[in-house]
């Protein structure tokens, strides 16, 4: 394998649908009258996709379909895609949680996995009963376990208690113990899972750092995000899957890239009906629009365009405040904005009209989610809040003028046209 630590070669994984048992005596002698006359078992064909909106006919579902690829020492590699994709059931193929229905996999190396709070915890034991536990699991002697015990204690920050079961734990203190133990123990090969979601920011940038040294120091790291921002900051290559098929492997900016303009439907507007679900604020529609008041499809840099809510006011006692947040395909947040102008006294019943007004070279290329909020602040109502109404993609047209020399991708969300001063001194 020279330099290769993971190699995966044609993977498959079948569950059965509905009920706990995955076997019957009707299934077995099915498969027992295949093999007799050295016919294929007829619950392994595949045929329909794995698509988790649509019912199929069938009872058996591949959550993995000839899954093929290589990492190599010192990989940082990004598996994407969406919910029920394959992620997950793949990671634990690999962290020899469940075994391949068909395929094989061959690793060099130690593995330590963090696929979901406690795995590999015993719950009746201590914090620090655990960390040895964990440490014997991977093979460590306990003179080696105890050389990193300060450092995991350190980086979990669970210090006060380390000696209380583990099941009087946290789903936030789990997270920093069990990650602190993957990452000191020094395994060849680390693998997490979107867990670290569980952790607050602070965690999750101290987490993304000790992912980062762990790869200089030539171990491999594998990691699932839905955050696309985390994905290219840390990983270096990256795979797409879609259900339960590899759609796509490059670097990781490739592959976020075109997750991001392929596997996201891109829309400029977003409506609703007047239902009773929505007691005292119906949120009608949002569109995006030209600085005409005409819908708009393509957002170039250079445009001032606008984003149109009408809602419908129930009840005079509350005061609408709608705000409007442009957000990364992660959870980035870019920007929020707060509708200033709201009356002192509550409004009365009727439908009403906010536009708020995105300046000409505000935005940086790149895909945006818009989300919508309407509350009401004193006392705080949320009548609405939704940060998937609308999907957009804002492109730098090269040939369009603007006042700035400079063209194409910045770093951040928003590349504004500032007010500079220049003279010799």
């Amino acid at each position: 394998m020279s330099n290769t630590v993971i190699r995966v070669e044609h993977l498959y994984k079948q569950y059965k649908l509905g009920v706990v048992s995955t076997r019957t005596i009707s299934h077995d002698l099915n498969r027992w009258w295949h093999k007799v006359r050295n016919l294929e078992d007829p619950y392994l064909k595949v045929s329909i996709e794995n698509d988790r909106t649509k019912k199929g006919s069938s009872d058996y579902v591949w959550a993995l379909e000839d899954i093929n690829f290589d990492v190599q020492q010192g990989d940082v590699l990004g598996i994407v895609g969406k919910n029920g994709a394959g992620k997950s059931t793949l990671l634990k193929i690999l962290s020899k949680v469940t075994n391949p229905t068909k395929g094989q996999i061959k690793v060099k190396g130690r593995i330590a996995s963090l696929l979901e709070v406690g795995t590999g915890f015993n719950p009746e034991l201590t914090g620090k009963e655990n960390i040895y536990l964990n440490g014997a699991i991977l093979g460590m002697t306990k003179r080696e376990i105890t050389s990193k015990l300060d450092e995991i204690i350190d980086f979990s920050g669970v210090e006060r208690y380390l000696d209380t079961p583990v099941k009087r734990y946290s789903s936030g203190m789990y997270v920093r113990l069990a990650f602190g133990v993957a990452a000191h123990l020094e395994p060849e090969i680390l693998i997490i899972d979107e867990v670290l979601a569980v952790g607050d920011a602070e965690f999750q940038k101290k987490c993304l750092g000790k992912m980062k040294d762990v790869s200089t120091q030539g171990r491999t790291v594998l990691f699932v995000s839905h955050n696309m921002s985390a994905v290219n900051s840390l990983c270096t290559k990256g795979i797409l899957l879609q259900h339960g098929k590899v759609i796509k492997t490059g670097t990781a900016t490739e592959i976020t890239d075109f997750y991001q303009k392929n596997a996201i439907g891109l829309n400029t507007s977003k409506s609703w009906e007047i239902s009773s679900i929505y007691e005292n604020i119906n949120p009608l529609q949002i569109k995006l629009i030209t600085k005409d008041h005409q819908p708009i499809e393509k957002i170039l840099v250079t445009d001032e365009f606008g984003v149109e809510i009408i809602y419908k006011v129930n009840n005079s006692n509350y005061k609408p405040v709608p705000t409007i947040r442009f957000l990364g395909l992660g959870d980035e947040v870019a920007f929020a904005t707060v509708n200033p102008t709201i009356s002192s006294t509550n409004v009365a019943e009727g439908i009403y009209k906010s536009i708020v007004w995105i300046p000409a070279n505000f935005l940086n290329e790149g895909h945006y989610r818009i989300g919508l909020s309407i509350s009401t602040l004193a006392p705080l109502v949320i009548h609405y809040n939704d940060n998937d109404c609308i999907n957009i993609e804002v492109i730098d047209d090269l040939n369009a003028p603007t006042r700035n020399e400079y063209k194409g991708k910045m770093q951040g969300f928003v590349r504004p046209l500032l007010k500079w001063e220049n003279s010799k001194i």
